[in-house]
């Protein structure tokens, strides 16, 4: 199977405006995207509406399509960049912008979704551990997802599900594996064709997680496994974090 990655980046961001052009340890955000990626796959490209982040990949040599600025999703804006570069490729693998330290490995985990032949999407999930605590566990800005025997996903919350009846919140962490959702995502081209022209869903609405109107219309995700923490960038703030770890941890 051939497999081409696909990077949506987009510059009005409401909480971070210019995001992917935000400097991170000396490189482009999105160069660092782009660099975690590219060789892991059989291809990659960046998918933006803004020509100043056209400019700046094509700065440093990577490979970049222009999509429409009318898109609601970094789901549709792939799928056109896939109308536009992704011929003769069986699986594309969505990339968010805002990830700079994906790892191969992770990338490895969603392809290695795709020796089922039943699978339709793939995704990423990291178990939750007792260090995270109550606090990590309850922030909705971190979707939980719970699964199946055959590691397809359920659903997908802001909550905390499942919920532990007759057992101290200080100790669900204790009692039971929960999942946290890795924004990775991976599609056969055929399947993302077609969850593109789905309208919203109630369930969607509800939790404003894209995936649920997969899910409620028959879609089964795939889910793998990785155990290594990433740092997506939402805010200014979070890129003094991402600042931080750089130092840390990729001397």
């Amino acid at each position: 199977m051939k497999f081409i990655g696909i990077i949506p980046a987009r510059y009005a961001s409401t909480r971070f405006p210019a995001k992917p052009l935000a400097m991170l340890g000396g490189k482009t955000v999105i160069q660092r995207v782009y660099e975690q990626v590219n060789g892991v796959l059989d291809d990659a490209c960046v998918a933006t509406d803004d020509e100043r982040i056209e400019a700046a990949v094509k700065a440093f040599g990577g490979k970049v399509v222009m999509t429409s600025t009318s898109h609601k999703s970094g789901t549709d804006r792939v799928q056109e960049a896939f109308e536009k570069v992704g011929q003769g490729y069986d699986v594309v693998v969505n990339i968010q912008g805002d990830e700079p330290f994906i790892q191969p490995s992770q990338l490895e985990a969603v392809k290695a979704c795709f020796d089922d032949e039943t699978t339709q999407i793939a995704t990423l999930v990291k178990p939750f551990t007792e260090s995270d605590g109550w606090e990590a566990l309850q922030n909705p800005n971190s979707p939980k997802v719970v699964v199946d025997g055959r590691m397809n996903a359920l659903y997908f919350s802001r909550s905390v599900i499942p919920y532990l009846r007759g057992v101290e919140k200080e100790e669900w962490l204790k009692k039971h594996t929960y999942y946290k959702h890795i924004g990775l995502y991976a599609y056969r081209t055929e399947v993302l064709r077609e969850i593109t022209h789905l309208p919203q869903s109630a369930l969607e609405l509800a939790e404003s997680l894209e995936q649920l109107r997969w899910l409620e219309n028959g879609y089964r995700i795939k889910v793998g496994i990785t155990h290594t923490e990433t740092i997506g960038i939402d805010t200014p703030e979070d890129l003094e974090k991402a600042e931080n770890f750089l130092k840390m941890n990729c001397k």
